[in-house]
Protein backbone atom coordinates (compact mmCIF):
# COMPACT_ATOMS: atom_id res chain seq x y z
CA UNK A 1 0.00 0.00 0.00
CA UNK A 2 2.74 2.51 0.84
CA UNK A 3 4.20 1.89 -2.93
CA UNK A 4 0.89 2.41 -4.29
CA UNK A 5 0.61 5.66 -1.79
CA UNK A 6 3.87 6.84 -3.39
CA UNK A 7 3.18 6.28 -6.99
CA UNK A 8 -0.58 7.83 -7.09
CA UNK A 9 1.10 10.67 -4.92
CA UNK A 10 4.02 11.31 -7.25
CA UNK A 11 2.38 10.75 -10.28
CA UNK A 12 -0.28 13.50 -9.15
CA UNK A 13 2.63 16.22 -8.31
CA UNK A 14 4.32 15.14 -11.91
CA UNK A 15 0.88 16.04 -14.01
CA UNK A 16 0.59 19.34 -11.82
CA UNK A 17 4.33 20.05 -12.54
CA UNK A 18 3.65 19.98 -16.29
CA UNK A 19 0.62 21.62 -16.28
CA UNK A 20 1.96 24.49 -14.30
CA UNK A 21 5.44 24.13 -17.13
CA UNK A 22 2.93 24.30 -20.19
CA UNK A 23 0.88 27.18 -18.19
CA UNK A 24 -2.46 24.93 -18.63
CA UNK A 25 -3.38 24.49 -15.17
CA UNK A 26 -4.13 28.70 -15.11
CA UNK A 27 -7.58 28.66 -15.95
CA UNK A 28 -8.13 26.55 -12.93
CA UNK A 29 -6.00 28.58 -10.66
CA UNK A 30 -6.85 31.97 -11.67
CA UNK A 31 -10.35 31.31 -11.52
CA UNK A 32 -10.19 30.07 -7.75
CA UNK A 33 -8.10 32.81 -7.34
CA UNK A 34 -10.96 35.08 -8.28
CA UNK A 35 -12.96 33.81 -6.00
CA UNK A 36 -11.10 33.82 -2.78
CA UNK A 37 -10.43 37.46 -3.91
CA UNK A 38 -14.20 38.00 -4.18
CA UNK A 39 -14.90 36.41 -0.98
CA UNK A 40 -15.73 38.43 2.40
CA UNK A 41 -12.52 38.25 4.76
CA UNK A 42 -13.18 39.17 8.23
CA UNK A 43 -10.75 39.91 10.45
CA UNK A 44 -11.28 37.30 12.68
CA UNK A 45 -10.81 34.39 10.23
CA UNK A 46 -7.65 36.18 8.58
CA UNK A 47 -5.75 36.40 12.05
CA UNK A 48 -6.98 32.73 12.58
CA UNK A 49 -5.34 31.86 8.67
CA UNK A 50 -2.45 33.75 9.48
CA UNK A 51 -1.47 31.82 12.85
CA UNK A 52 -2.68 28.59 10.97
CA UNK A 53 -0.11 29.46 8.06
CA UNK A 54 2.86 30.45 11.08
CA UNK A 55 2.64 26.88 12.28
CA UNK A 56 3.75 25.40 8.88
CA UNK A 57 6.80 28.05 8.07
CA UNK A 58 10.00 26.87 8.74
CA UNK A 59 10.86 29.09 11.52
CA UNK A 60 8.15 27.72 13.77
CA UNK A 61 9.20 24.04 12.98
CA UNK A 62 12.62 24.90 13.90
CA UNK A 63 11.52 26.35 17.47
CA UNK A 64 9.04 23.37 17.87
CA UNK A 65 12.07 21.01 16.77
CA UNK A 66 13.87 22.11 19.30
CA UNK A 67 11.29 21.57 22.32
CA UNK A 68 10.27 18.05 21.00
CA UNK A 69 14.49 17.71 20.95
CA UNK A 70 14.44 18.16 24.48
CA UNK A 71 11.95 15.89 25.50
CA UNK A 72 13.20 13.14 23.81
CA UNK A 73 16.35 13.80 25.29
CA UNK A 74 14.79 13.93 28.68
CA UNK A 75 13.39 10.67 28.20
CA UNK A 76 16.58 9.55 26.70
CA UNK A 77 15.54 9.00 23.31
CA UNK A 78 18.16 10.14 21.58
CA UNK A 79 17.85 8.59 18.40
CA UNK A 80 14.57 9.71 17.30
CA UNK A 81 15.22 13.97 17.98
CA UNK A 82 17.89 14.31 15.36
CA UNK A 83 16.07 12.39 12.63
CA UNK A 84 13.16 14.59 13.19
CA UNK A 85 15.75 17.19 12.60
CA UNK A 86 17.01 16.05 9.79
CA UNK A 87 13.54 15.32 7.97
CA UNK A 88 12.90 18.83 8.44
CA UNK A 89 16.11 20.13 6.92
CA UNK A 90 15.92 17.62 3.66
CA UNK A 91 11.96 18.53 3.41
CA UNK A 92 12.71 22.59 3.30
CA UNK A 93 16.13 22.29 1.24
CA UNK A 94 14.13 19.83 -1.34
CA UNK A 95 11.34 22.20 -1.76
CA UNK A 96 13.71 25.43 -2.24
CA UNK A 97 15.57 23.27 -4.77
CA UNK A 98 12.59 22.61 -6.40
CA UNK A 99 11.13 26.35 -6.49
CA UNK A 100 14.12 27.59 -7.99
CA UNK A 101 13.59 24.83 -10.71
CA UNK A 102 10.08 25.74 -11.72
CA UNK A 103 10.60 29.66 -10.95
CA UNK A 104 6.70 30.13 -10.62
CA UNK A 105 5.60 33.40 -9.82
CA UNK A 106 3.48 33.95 -6.77
CA UNK A 107 0.16 35.36 -7.60
CA UNK A 108 -0.36 38.85 -7.72
CA UNK A 109 -3.05 42.07 -6.86
CA UNK A 110 -4.46 40.17 -3.84
CA UNK A 111 -1.34 39.36 -0.94
CA UNK A 112 -2.92 39.55 2.90
CA UNK A 113 0.81 38.65 4.09
CA UNK A 114 3.96 39.62 1.88
CA UNK A 115 5.80 36.60 1.02
CA UNK A 116 9.25 36.18 -1.23
CA UNK A 117 10.88 33.40 -3.64
CA UNK A 118 8.75 31.87 -6.01
CA UNK A 119 5.35 29.96 -5.32
CA UNK A 120 5.64 26.07 -6.94
CA UNK A 121 5.38 23.89 -4.94
CA UNK A 122 4.03 25.28 -1.70
CA UNK A 123 6.80 25.12 0.98
CA UNK A 124 4.58 25.27 3.54
CA UNK A 125 2.34 22.60 2.50
CA UNK A 126 4.60 19.99 1.09
CA UNK A 127 6.95 20.55 4.43
CA UNK A 128 4.20 20.33 7.06
CA UNK A 129 3.12 17.56 5.18
CA UNK A 130 6.66 16.21 5.97
CA UNK A 131 6.98 16.95 8.89
CA UNK A 132 3.59 16.93 10.88
CA UNK A 133 3.29 13.86 8.57
CA UNK A 134 6.17 12.19 10.29
CA UNK A 135 5.09 13.23 13.70
CA UNK A 136 1.53 11.44 12.98
CA UNK A 137 3.82 8.20 12.22
CA UNK A 138 5.75 8.57 15.50
CA UNK A 139 2.67 9.26 17.57
CA UNK A 140 0.96 6.14 15.77
CA UNK A 141 4.02 4.23 17.15
CA UNK A 142 4.97 5.60 20.52
CA UNK A 143 1.97 6.97 22.13
CA UNK A 144 0.05 3.88 23.82
CA UNK A 145 -2.82 5.58 25.29
CA UNK A 146 -5.45 5.40 22.08
CA UNK A 147 -7.61 7.91 22.81
CA UNK A 148 -4.66 10.56 23.49
CA UNK A 149 -3.06 8.94 20.09
CA UNK A 150 -5.97 9.30 17.68
CA UNK A 151 -7.16 13.09 19.20
CA UNK A 152 -3.26 13.92 18.86
CA UNK A 153 -3.44 12.63 14.70
CA UNK A 154 -6.29 13.82 14.13
CA UNK A 155 -5.65 17.79 15.65
CA UNK A 156 -2.27 16.81 13.05
CA UNK A 157 -3.91 15.97 10.22
CA UNK A 158 -6.25 18.60 9.99
CA UNK A 159 -3.67 21.15 10.75
CA UNK A 160 -1.65 19.95 7.63
CA UNK A 161 -4.85 20.55 5.35
CA UNK A 162 -5.98 23.72 7.38
CA UNK A 163 -1.91 25.27 6.38
CA UNK A 164 -2.50 24.02 3.28
CA UNK A 165 -5.56 26.49 2.75
CA UNK A 166 -4.20 29.18 4.38
CA UNK A 167 -1.80 30.03 1.79
CA UNK A 168 -4.68 30.14 -0.49
CA UNK A 169 -6.72 32.07 1.49
CA UNK A 170 -3.46 34.81 2.32
CA UNK A 171 -3.55 35.05 -1.47
CA UNK A 172 0.11 34.04 -1.21
CA UNK A 173 -0.30 30.54 -3.05
CA UNK A 174 -2.39 29.44 -6.19
CA UNK A 175 -4.34 26.02 -5.43
CA UNK A 176 -2.29 24.12 -7.80
CA UNK A 177 0.75 24.71 -5.76
CA UNK A 178 -0.53 23.75 -2.52
CA UNK A 179 -1.80 20.28 -3.82
CA UNK A 180 1.11 19.93 -5.53
CA UNK A 181 3.35 20.71 -2.22
CA UNK A 182 0.72 18.00 -0.32
CA UNK A 183 1.57 15.50 -3.14
CA UNK A 184 5.23 15.82 -3.43
CA UNK A 185 5.14 16.05 0.75
CA UNK A 186 3.63 12.88 0.54
CA UNK A 187 5.78 10.81 -1.77
CA UNK A 188 8.72 12.42 0.22
CA UNK A 189 7.66 11.39 3.74
CA UNK A 190 6.94 7.81 2.42
CA UNK A 191 10.21 7.22 1.58
CA UNK A 192 11.74 8.80 4.55
CA UNK A 193 9.67 6.46 6.46
CA UNK A 194 11.09 3.75 4.41
CA UNK A 195 14.48 4.72 5.53
CA UNK A 196 14.20 5.23 8.74
CA UNK A 197 12.19 1.78 9.50
CA UNK A 198 15.26 -0.14 7.59
CA UNK A 199 17.79 2.11 10.39
CA UNK A 200 16.01 0.97 13.07
CA UNK A 201 15.18 3.95 15.03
Amino acid sequence: YNYLAFFIAFLIFVLISISVVNNNINFFDKSLYKLILNIKHFDISTKIMKLISTLGGTEFLIILSCFITLVFVLQKKHKIWYVILINLCVAASLNHFLKFIFKRSRPTGYNLINESGYSFPSGHSMVSMAYYGFLIYLIYHYVYNKPLKYILISILSLLIIFIGISRIYLGVHYASDVVGGFMLGISYLIIFITIVRNCKF
